[in-house]
This record gives C-alpha cells, sequence and structure tokens, in this order.
C-alpha cells in the first residue's frame, strides 16, 4: 500500500522572507526618513548678569562631588563661589520651582557644570557640552 501525502503549502519561503524583511529591517536606519521629535534642545541661555571671570577648578568640582543632594545651597556656594551666570528657572516636580547656576570648567572650557537647587537645598548637577 502506497501512501499519499497531502501537497500543503511549505512554511519555510515565508519563514525566509519574514527573517529577510526582519535583517533588512535592523540594517537601515530609518531615523532619518520617519519624523521623530527627537531634535537637540537649543542651547539654554544666560539671565541676567554674566561674570567672565569665573572657572570651576579640578579641586572645586572633586569637593562639590562629596556634598550629598539635599545639603544647604549655602553649603554648596561656599565651595564654588559666584556663578557664571544662571539660567531660567524650571520645575523639576510639581509646585516647586528650581534654580540653576553655571560653572564652566577651567580645565575643559567646552564644558559647563549646571547646578540645581530648589529652595534653599541644593538638588543635584549635571554638565552641558558644547
Amino acid at each position: 500500500m502506497q501512501r499519499h501525502s497531502i501537497d500543503s503549502p511549505s512554511i519555510h519561503p515565508l519563514l525566509l522572507g519574514g527573517l529577510f524583511l526582519a535583517f533588512l529591517g535592523l540594517m537601515l536606519d530609518f531615523r532619518s526618513v520617519l519624523p521623530f521629535n527627537t531634535s537637540a534642545a537649543p542651547p539654554e541661555r544666560c539671565q541676567g548678569d554674566v561674570n567672565h571671570e569665573v572657572v570651576l577648578s579640578r579641586e572645586q568640582l572633586a569637593q562639590l562631588l562629596t556634598v550629598p543632594e539635599r545639603d544647604t545651597k549655602q553649603r554648596v556656594q561656599e565651595i564654588v563661589g559666584a556663578p557664571f551666570c544662571s539660567l531660567q528657572s524650571l520645575q523639576v516636580r510639581a509646585g516647586i520651582a528650581a534654580e540653576r547656576q553655571v560653572y564652566p570648567l577651567a580645565f575643559d572650557p567646552s564644558t559647563r557644570l549646571v547646578i540645581l537647587y530648589e529652595g534653599d537645598e541644593y538638588a543635584g548637577y549635571r554638565f552641558s557640552f558644547q
């Protein structure tokens, strides 16, 4: 007795086609084609007076990095001194205005340290690269 197999469409071409499309999708960069809102933010501008003589030394930066968040603003300012300039205030948490002060690094003029204060508390820092 002979067995007859029923011819069914093979899944292999469909699987290979899907793998090819997945591979092609991984290789192409669609970011330039698709409109995403990932454009870089415009550089932030100083508000008020600018003190061009202010720079932050390595020693001051090292000392600042030992200060815990939520310490007093006064303690931080004793370390870093007067700021180069201040940036526009922003609201990091609901109902709390945050003040930002800028300090260019003496050893890397294209990098600025931005210190964040919430009221009279030190809330952290970030580096801004130009």
